[in-house]
């Protein structure tokens, strides 16, 4: 064993002997940069058209298996079946996920984000292997989750791994990761503009031409494979809807405010179910996922039991929810079921989703969203044509849109949720609700939450991606950080006269009013004063006449980038700083000073941030995990700042969750009882670790587990 091996070193597949020949081909020949894209996005194409194939022909032997080989094997147990399947799928794919790959926990759109922004696109081979096997469990025994997630993580590994192979920049595994997500929707769901518009829209958040024509190569290329496989058929066979009134708009309208609540609702079911199976500490992670397939089967049970007989009759098909459920979203869609009915599957399909992900199963939530979308919309359109049948159409139209609108307010995806649904129906006619609908579902939701289904986890996780993907260097700081504490102000009361000498002596452009309370009255700056001397003379009249009373303002507590984005609302060169519980109280002031100094800070913390995602990316090569310490009451290490602990050399201290807030660790960061540390250390030192916060009288057991996500 040489000497890296004994330090825990080991070697990286993606550097072997076939991609160093590679490599060097590219190297010695040097072909065009064009020739090099369009081929590596050729490739990717062709990889997840064929993951596609893969995919969906393990899910139907899964689900063959589970719903008719196992109920043959045991008929007495008849339709406990239905709670025996997806509870054995739970049992293979909870260990699967934590022992191989944790990254495939889940719906998997969240991941590939993340390693776009975090890690230039680096994503390990083995993802597309276990999140192919996992999914396809998840969902061939039953799990209520789709399709897109895992087949969007498969394809963007394989392009991961080929720009890894070759040795390509950052910039160019990134583009072939986007290339990778939008081959997987495109040959899935028969959807390549859909799949071009995802990869752009979702997992890049940018629409560049550098980009668009490589992603347009692969989507084409595996959409090909994917119709040769299973054919040049739309995803639902629907009968052809069109808009019958002018006034039936404003019902479509309606139903996108409706479809806003419904998705942010989806969105905050889901991770509450993820942050409840995660809070359960008594039982192994992977343990939790067939309590979850138990549960889920339960609901099927006696969903089957209830509505055997009510107008639930999609054949082969006894569950509505289980599955990716496009039976019954096409169901739906021919205006079948009644409104309770309808209403009753929009909030099963919420929660059993949530359970099949909370709990560990792996899956998309994309399928999910459609279904929800298409019973929402399915009730709404049989109450509107119930009450309007002469300007109405069918409730399967209301359906139909009601899919889209629900997407887009959950993904925040407009344009991919009316290009999809335009593809996966073949039906134009319906284009001018579906853009309405959908448009004010997204506007109406991203006021209601300002995070997606897919954003929301990594915000979780302390990282907030803003347009482009990229890192804002004024997230990792505080506004209270940066702010202005000894703020010159003036009273209200104050002449203007005497506010114009003050003006002159100070040199400022504005200053805070006070009132006779010493409370935040309003803002007054050299053009309050310009203007008011333009209408007549100063004499006789006070700040209070000519302040500005309407203000924009920030909390100690909050990131510099939602003051910077304030500012620009109004294009103000000064922000108050008030109390969260006294909006009144002036605790401080942002000026432009403030904000170049926090960007010094910023910039800073990023490149720590970038020395810690170094750091956690050789972790991983040379064997070191993730541990979880609990700062209980009575630690030694409560109170003191993190560049004084008295730490292993082999453990990093990365991230601490307080509250509902994820910090992340710098030399002044001071530790506090109650915190939720994430630290990478080496398996030999990580039991010092966990010993040195513990408290010195109780040691109550603060947990370890490795290999910690999230």
């Amino acid at each position: 064993m040489d000497r890296q091996q004994k330090a825990g070193f080991h070697s990286n597949p993606l550097r072997g002997r076939p991609g160093r020949r590679l490599s060097a081909a590219l190297d010695h020949y040097q072909p065009p940069e064009t020739v090099v894209l369009m081929g590596t996005a050729l490739l990717v194409g062709v990889g997840a058209g064929l993951g596609a194939v893969v995919f969906r022909w393990l899910i139907d032997r899964v689900h063959a298996a589970a719903f008719e080989s196992l109920p043959a094997v045991l008929p007495f147990l008849g339709n406990w079946t239905l709670v025996l399947a997806p509870a054995l799928g739970g049992l293979i794919v909870g260990p699967l996920i934590y022992f191989f790959a944790r990254e495939a926990k889940g719906h998997g759109v969240p991941e590939v984000m993340e390693a776009v922004a975090l890690r230039g696109g680096r994503i390990r081979p083995i993802v597309a292997v276990i999140k192919s096997l996992a999914s396809s469990i998840s969902i061939g025994s039953g799990g209520s989750v789709g399709r897109e997630g895992p087949i969007v993580q498969i394809g963007s590994a394989l392009g991961s791994t080929l720009g890894q192979v070759l040795h390509m920049s950052d910039e160019r595994i990134r583009n072939l990761v986007a290339c990778g997500a939008a081959g997987g929707i495109a040959a899935t769901f028969n959807a390549p503009i859909a799949g071009v518009l995802f990869a752009l829209e979702v997992i890049l958040g940018q629409f560049s031409v550098r980009y668009f024509s490589t992603v347009v190569i692969s989507s084409v290329t595996a959409s090909v494979i994917g119709r040769i496989a299973f054919g040049n058929v739309p995803a639902f066979a629907v009968p052809t809807y069109a808009l019958v009134s002018p006034w039936e708009l404003v019902l479509y309208g309606l139903m996108g405010v409706l479809a806003a609540p419904v998705a942010v609702a989806f969105v905050r079911v889901l991770y509450w179910f993820e942050d409840l199976f995660d809070g359960w500490r008594g039982l192994p992670e992977y343990l939790k996922t067939p309590i979850g397939g138990a549960l889920l089967g339960l609901s099927g049970l006696l969903f089957f039991q209830v509505n055997r007989g009510q107008g639930w009759d999609v054949p082969g098909n006894p569950v509505a929810f289980f599955g990716v459920g496009y039976e019954a979203m096409e169901w739906a869609l021919l205006g079948r079921g009644t409104v309770l009915l309808l209403l009753g599957l929009t909030v099963i399909k919420i929660l059993s989703t949530s359970l099949t992900i909370g709990s560990g199963g792996s899956g998309g939530v994309f399928a999910p969203s459609l279904f929800i979308g298409a019973m929402m919309g399915g009730a709404f359109g049989h109450i509107s044509h119930g009450l309007f049948p002469d300007i109405t159409a069918a409730p399967g139209a209301y359906a139909l849109v009601g899919m889209a609108a629900v997407f887009a307010g959950a993904a925040r995806a407009p344009i991919t949720s009316i290009l999809i649904l335009f593809e996966m129906t073949d039906d134009y006619r319906i284009i001018l609700p579906l853009m309405l609908a959908t448009v004010i579902s997204t506007i109406l939701a991203e006021h209601l939450n300002r995070e997606s289904v897919y954003t929301l986890k990594l915000v979780r996780r302390g990282v907030r991606l803003e347009q482009g993907r990229d890192i804002d260097v004024m997230q990792g700081v505080l506004v209270g950080e940066a702010m202005t504490t000894d703020v010159d102000t003036v009273s209200a009361d104050l002449s203007l006269v005497e506010l114009e000498r003050v003006f002159a002596e100070s040199h400022h452009h504005g200053f805070p009013v006070l009132d006779e309370h010493g409370d935040l009255f309003g803002i007054v700056t050299l053009q309050d004063l310009g203007r008011a001397a333009e209408r007549g003379p100063l004499e006789g009249r006070t700040v209070r006449d000519i302040a500005t009373r309407s203000l924009l303002t920030a909390l100690s507590d909050e990131p510099m980038w939602v003051a910077l984005k304030r500012l620009g609302t109004r294009d103000v060169g000064r922000l108050p700083v008030v109390e969260r519980d006294n909006p009144r109280h002036l605790v401080g002031l942002i000026r432009r000073s403030d904000i170049v100094r926090a960007y010094r800070v910023g910039i800073a913390r990023r490149l720590d941030l970038q020395e810690r995602a170094d750091k956690l990316r050789l972790g991983r090569l040379t064997g070191t995990e993730f541990i979880e310490i609990q700062v209980e009451p009575g630690s030694p290490q409560a109170g003191r700042l993190v560049r004084d602990l008295s730490l292993p050399e082999e453990c990093l201290l990365t991230t601490a969750r307080r509250g509902n807030k994820v910090i992340l660790l710098h030399g002044d960061t001071r530790i506090q009882e109650g915190d939720r540390l994430i630290a990478l250390a080496d398996p030999g030192c990580a039991q010092t670790l966990v010993q040195a916060f513990r408290p010195t009288s109780e040691r109550p057991g603060a947990r370890q587990d490795s290999g910690l996500h999230g």
